[in-house]
């Protein structure tokens, strides 16, 4: 393996502080792993399947989280159902594994991810527009499961639950 490929790729990981940049970045990853997996074996494309699957599993215990606060919006409803379908398709992938049904899942992530970039794209041109100096000071406060931890808190990395 290329170390280099390996330090442009770690170069890519988003800073803290900006959730959606961070769910934009990971199913991006996800993506482009199972892309990678689906010109292998089997096994390679239910590892990639796996990690995908958890990954749409944070976003639905966040998802959940939102509508149990009565923060229900067309968008959390139509990203539940999304999720119910990643659900059920990662399940028919990873018993019988094939580069089509994980394509369905790579373009689902890609299109997530390019709307989630363009919403943050058009965010920062809007606080641009209205004089702020630092559009992710313009952004929302993060809420949820993609809330920084408090002052002093302890924070579990994602990959230490998993």
């Amino acid at each position: 393996m290329n170390p280099y490929s390996n330090a442009a790729h770690a170069a890519s990981i988003p800073q803290e502080g900006n959730p959606r940049e961070t769910e934009a970045w990971a199913l991006t990853e996800a993506a482009r792993r199972m892309a990678s997996a689906s010109r292998g074996e089997a096994e390679g494309m239910r590892e990639a399947l796996r990690l995908n699957w958890k990954l749409w599993t944070i976003f639905q215990a966040d998802l959940i989280g939102k509508v149990e606060a009565g923060e229900s919006t067309e968008t959390v409803v139509n990203m539940l159902s999304l999720c119910q379908f990643v659900d059920f398709h990662t399940v028919a992938a990873l018993t019988e594994p094939t580069a089509a049904k994980l394509e369905v899942l790579v373009n689902i992530n890609r299109n997530i991810a390019s709307g989630l970039r363009d919403s943050l794209a058009r965010e920062a041109r809007e606080a641009a527009a209205a004089g702020a100096t630092d559009p992710a000071a313009a952004a929302p406060a993060p809420t949820g499961a993609y809330a920084p931890p408090a002052p002093g808190a302890a924070h579990t990395p994602i990959s230490a639950t998993a």
